[in-house]
């Protein structure tokens, strides 16, 4: 009951915090190997674990239907070794595909299955053989390879994050990182938090040209 309490303590303390743009949660760790005048970065992130589910669709009622699933497996509906395991939340949220959302912890959506998918990635502590089991079917467990990711950095509500991602691809086209796949956005806080505050990113795996 106590690990509980914590635990819901410990997000309404970083829900609090997130509203100023002051950021408790956990962060994906990466080297940066190469910065691209003053607004990207090309980064190398290590191997991560992350939580997924389908999003019945790409609307908002989609979106926060697979959030829910997603937070209900972080939050308890899991199966660990000690019975099951509350997880701490991390940032940023990673969003691509048809539609854009900003969530509060580490979601990737693609458009893979038409509506896509969305993605919590777990703090580094966990591994897949390591991470509590999801109870729900339709929440999956993923491996994320280490991969070296292009960043475009920028403020706001992240509105305009379809122009930003644009403008990343049209940033690299003179350099000799090539986009590989879809680029998508990371979004480092909560809707509520102030605009100006915000730290968004636009991103897009890349791979050096041969």
């Amino acid at each position: 009951m106590w690990q509980t309490i914590t635990y819901y303590g410990a997000l309404v303390l970083e829900s609090a915090a997130g509203v100023f743009g002051i950021r408790l949660y956990e962060e994906p760790r990466y080297d940066v190997v190469a910065r691209l005048g003053e607004s990207v970065e090309i980064r190398r992130y290590a191997p991560r674990v992350a939580a997924e589910v389908d999003m019945a669709a790409a609307d908002e009622a989609g979106r926060n239907a697979a959030f829910q699933l997603l937070f209900s497996y972080i939050a308890g509906a899991n199966r660990a070794a000690s019975g099951k395991d509350n997880i701490a939340m991390t940032a940023p949220v990673a969003v691509g595909g048809k539609e854009l959302v900003a969530m509060t912890v580490p979601v990737q959506t693609t458009a893979a299955t038409g509506a896509g998918h969305m993605r919590f990635f777990l703090p580094a502590k966990y591994t897949l053989a390591s991470a509590p089991k999801p109870l729900d079917p339709r929440v999956r467990l993923v491996g994320v390879p280490e991969e070296q990711v292009a960043a475009l950095r920028y403020a706001g509500s992240g509105a305009d994050s379809e122009v930003r991602r644009a403008e990343l691809i049209e940033k690299l086209g003179s350099t000799k990182w090539r986009p590989v796949g879809e680029a998508y956005t990371l979004f480092y806080d909560a809707p509520f938090t102030l605009p100006f505050l915000r730290r968004n990113e636009a991103a897009v795996a890349v791979a050096t040209t041969p």
